[in-house]
């Protein structure tokens, strides 16, 4: 038994029980509910790794279920989709979601892309070599702290789901360096390509409307060049 546990959310009975089988069937504990309140419920009383969230439920639907997720939880969230419009899946990543897959999908490919997430929480806990030189990233009053994975500024702590963390890792501990979209793909997609190339855009400006919210320019903490890609200036007051 994998040591994960996984949160099932579809209004569609055959749905939950095919996905309940095929995630035990590998391995993993998991459990469902039919309906976004429950689901909302669960997370906020429980410890999941990760949840399958549909996106058309009657009610609360699947990009409000990950509103009210998201003010409260930075768990992995997988969208599951019928829908193939890419509107739905920006919305989708804007809302909070880490990752969306088209329904019909093969379960090979489900699988695959949880244990994708999977592998991108051991990485970002590993204890890296540089990490283990440098425990705090800091730039203008913001600080990241590379041993516990936790953002202030001012002393306030900021929530980032874990690709956000991620891709501000990236930048916080690499001032200076120009990153190309492909770049930040492979560094924490560890694929050079997706789907969707406004992925890694969506993203940054998730990171940056948070920044903002809490008080610090997000524009400057990681500032777009225009046809080139994304950087963070070494103008850091911090030392």
């Amino acid at each position: 038994m994998k040591d994960y546990r996984i949160l099932i959310v579809d209004d569609e009975e055959p749905m939950r029980e095919l996905l309940l089988l095929y995630l035990k069937s590998d391995g993993y504990a998991a459990e469902a509910v039919n309906g976004g309140e429950e689901a909302v419920n669960k997370v906020m009383h429980h410890r999941y790794d990760l949840i399958l969230l549909d996106l058309m439920m009657p009610g609360m639907d699947g990009f409000e279920v990950c509103k009210r997720i998201r003010s409260f939880s930075t768990v992995p969230i997988i969208m599951l989709t019928a829908r193939e419009q890419t509107v739905d899946k920006v919305v989708g990543l804007r809302t909070g979601a880490d990752d969306y897959i088209t329904k019909p999908f093969e379960h090979q490919e489900l699988l695959a892309r949880i244990e994708t997430i999977f592998r991108r929480e051991r990485f970002a806990h590993e204890d890296k070599p540089h990490a283990k030189q440098q425990t705090v990233a800091a730039h203008n009053g913001l600080k990241m702290n590379l041993q516990t994975h936790q953002v202030f500024y001012e002393d306030s702590e900021l929530s980032f789901t874990p690709k956000e963390y991620a891709i501000l890792r990236v930048f916080l501990t690499n001032k200076g360096r120009v990153f190309h979209r492909d770049d930040i793909l492979e560094l924490v997609w560890k694929t050079p390509t997706i789907n969707d190339d406004r992925t890694v855009d969506t993203h940054i400006k998730n990171i940056r409307d948070k920044l903002s919210k809490a008080g610090i320019q997000g524009n400057e903490v990681i500032k777009t060049i225009w046809g080139t890609g994304y950087i963070c200036n070494e103008n850091s007051k911090d030392k």
